[in-house]
């Protein structure tokens, strides 16, 4: 059994695979992919945002490699 913070890493993994690769590349997630992975995992903070560009921000954000992909 691994510490709380493994766990957790573990956790966040499994969730990003979930969803990448529907579009690809099985390490990478797609605009759709971020999007659906949003909506299914953190809807919440989709539902706070009164930005209707949040996700594109999201993904401008953490696609630090511009090829239009998040990877883990």
């Amino acid at each position: 059994m691994g510490s709380e913070l493994e766990t957790a890493m573990e956790s966040l993994i499994n969730v990003f695979h979930a969803h990448s690769g529907k579009e690809g590349d099985k390490y990478k997630l797609s605009k759709k992919e971020l999007k659906e992975l949003l909506q299914a995992e953190l809807s919440g903070f989709l539902d706070t945002q009164k930005d209707a560009d949040a996700v594109d921000k999201v993904m401008k954000e953490l696609d630090k490699s511009g090829d239009g992909k998040v990877d883990f």
